[in-house]
């Protein structure tokens, strides 16, 4: 063999060894400190992806068990019980983020006690055209402007029904439902998303309050959102079964005092009454951008520029119904701080996206450790303690 040829043979196998052992030192990295391994490599490798690619992407690891399971043991003082449900903990990860049902188990192997999927329409449809979500870096915030892309109800339950109910342990799965955007009688559609995941859902949601597709928002009036919810309570208390899921609403945080009254007087009524809300959805005041560039973007916004517009909208409507209907906090929530002060302002449980998306599976223990540390501090036992505190 010339000494060219074995020159070029060294540099091939060199060039293996450095490959192999690169590889292997990323995969040790990873399972020895997956929090050091997601902020210092995957992290700034995901902000340079397209921002739904890393959705995507994130989703996908999550369903095929590629991040590890959490390994912080939830304290007693996070256990809570919602909508009768016992919890480890109230973090829970808010609809949007797993829109098909791929990552049920992925998510609650993450330590989140309450994973929400879709929202699922009873028609698969695309949703809005591309690009239709935007990362504002420096606000920490997301517009999107999705439009209720779903696979549809048959092929979202059948995901879903073959997930042994066990493996959630003491977790519950909510499922969001929307309606199709060609959709003329949007009573129909949430009624066929009730009888359709009426085996599965722990409880569900009627997703009134999304910016994204037209009309959707005026179901939230006082006169059409007494009968939805009349016809979707029937609809309910039809099931043939012996324990109904738990009936919540998603309200829109852009709502006046007035509109919140109206919409107390409905859902405190027998026959169009809730179990529970959901506070709140994405807002379109896009005002206190740092941003400019995307600014004038339609969607709605996430992230840190809703966390004290979500907060003070619990607070309100925790005065508003006495404190008797429970309440999910979502909107903004970065840290334990966020979900103390959700918690304190009138939420049973609260619920994350953003956040997820700016610090990865890390987020959701330290958000956990941080509002232990906060109960304690203040010298509350447990989550219900401290539940309206501030209101």
């Amino acid at each position: 063999m010339s000494s060219k040829k074995q020159a070029v043979k060294k540099i091939k196998s060199l060039c293996y060894l450095v490959f192999g052992g690169s590889v292997a030192y990323q995969c040790i990295y990873f399972k020895k400190d997956f929090n050091g391994y997601y902020n210092k490599v995957l992290q700034p490798i995901s902000r340079h992806l397209d921002p739904e690619w890393a959705h995507k992407i994130g989703v996908s690891a999550l369903k095929y068990g590629l991040f590890p399971r959490e390994c912080y043991q939830d304290p007693n003082i996070l256990h809570t019980k919602f909508l009768d449900y016992e919890l480890s903990n109230p973090i829970g990860i808010a609809a949007g983020f797993d829109k098909h049902g791929d990552a049920v188990i992925g998510l609650r192997n993450l330590g989140f006690a309450i994973v929400e999927i879709g929202s699922v329409t009873p028609v698969a449809q695309e949703g809005n055209s591309k690009p239709r979500v935007f990362r504002l870096s420096e606000d920490e915030a997301v517009i999107n402007r999705y439009g209720f892309n779903s696979e549809g109800h048959n092929e979202v339950y059948q995901k879903l029904h073959t997930i042994n109910k066990t493996l959630l342990d003491k977790g519950l799965l909510g499922i969001n439902l929307g309606k199709n955007k060609s959709t003329q009688n949007a009573c129909d559609d949430y009624i066929q998303g009730i009888q359709k995941f009426a085996d599965i859902a722990d409880y569900f949601v009627i997703n009134v309050s999304s910016p994204n597709t037209p009309g959707l928002r005026s179901l939230q009036n006082k006169e059409q959102l007494k009968s939805l919810l009349i016809e979707v309570n029937k609809a309910r208390n039809d099931l043939p079964l012996q324990k109904k899921p738990p009936l919540l609403v998603k309200l829109a945080p852009d709502l006046t005092i007035q509109e919140m009254k109206d919409i107390v007087s409905v859902i405190t009524k027998k026959e169009s009454k809730v179990d529970g809300l959901i506070i709140s959805n994405t807002t379109t005041d896009k005002s206190s951008l740092l941003n400019n560039e995307f600014a004038n973007e339609e969607g709605g916004l996430s992230g840190k520029p809703l966390t004290r517009k979500s907060t003070e909208m619990i607070k309100d409507m925790y005065k508003l119904t006495k404190g008797q209907i429970p309440i999910i906090g979502v909107g903004g929530v970065f840290n334990g701080q966020d979900a103390f002060e959700k918690i304190l302002a009138g939420a049973t449980v609260v619920q994350i996206y953003t956040a997820l998306i700016y610090h990865g599976p890390p987020v959701v223990t330290k958000i956990k450790r941080e509002l232990a540390e906060l109960l304690e501090k203040n010298g509350y036992t447990n989550v219900a303690q401290a539940t309206g505190k501030g209101s």
